[in-house]
């Protein structure tokens, strides 16, 4: 008799259960997915609002291009303010008489307040320029800022100044005496144009500095906050852990 075939040791090893008998390969990694409600990379955080870089609006070369037009044009309506004081001041009225040979030069009316009605006009003619030097920078460029506001009072101020000495040098000339022989005696002539409350000279760069903000504050939309710039959520103690 012959004996029976050895059996194969390799064939008679059991395979564990779900296990291939071929190399073993490892699974492909899977993409993570972002949690619910996080911002995808490459897309804006919040749609439909503008981002960083269109709500900062212009360039700093842009702002202070604009600021440098806006100063100049607001100083140069000086001129105007200057006329405009010239022709709606009131006039003070002088009279000349001679003294010993000497011509004097007194107030017609001693207690007149032409005087007042001066530094009055030039007032409210500043407040008035103010006004609309400030809704005329607003309306052309729709945009506040420092820029903005610093060209309005060194604009404002030095158009003041120009308006001030504008008047002075248009008006009534500055030597009294001179005037007064000219038309001669007795004969009342208006006394120079003069400024005498130097805090006039303010009130249009404080009355355009004062709109703009208050146009700024009314109508030009806050610039959106960025991710993380917002206040942040107080952290509050959760149940304790099991």
């Amino acid at each position: 008799m012959t004996p029976p075939p050895q059996p194969d040791r390799h064939s008679s090893q059991s395979v564990p259960s779900g296990r291939t008998s071929g190399p073993q390969q490892d699974p492909e990694p899977q993409p993570a997915q972002p949690p619910a409600g996080a911002a995808v990379p490459g897309t804006p955080a919040h749609p439909g609002r503008a981002t960083a870089p269109e709500a900062a609006g212009p360039g700093w070369k842009t702002e202070v291009r604009r600021s440098a037009v806006a100063l100049v044009a607001v100083a140069l309506g000086g001129v105007l303010l200057g006329l405009a004081w010239l022709w709606l001041a009131p006039r003070v009225p002088l009279v000349g008489q001679i003294s010993d040979h000497t011509w004097v030069v007194y107030l017609k009316d001693s207690e007149g307040e032409q005087a007042v009605g001066v530094d009055g006009t030039f007032t409210l003619l500043g407040l008035a320029f103010g006004v609309v030097s400030a809704v005329a920078v607003f309306l052309a460029w729709r945009r506040g800022g420092v820029a903005s506001a610093v060209a309005l009072c060194l604009g404002g101020l030095l158009g003041s100044l120009l308006a001030w000495r504008l008047g002075v040098w248009l008006g009534p000339q500055g030597d009294v005496v001179a005037h007064a022989r000219a038309v001669g005696e007795g004969v009342t002539f208006p006394a120079p144009l003069k400024l005498g409350a130097k805090g006039a000279l303010l009130a249009w760069p404080v009355a355009a500095l004062v709109v703009h903000l208050a146009l700024t504050a009314l109508f030009v939309p806050r610039e959106p906050e960025l991710p993380g710039q917002g206040p942040h959520p107080e952290p509050h103690d959760g149940p304790p852990a099991a």
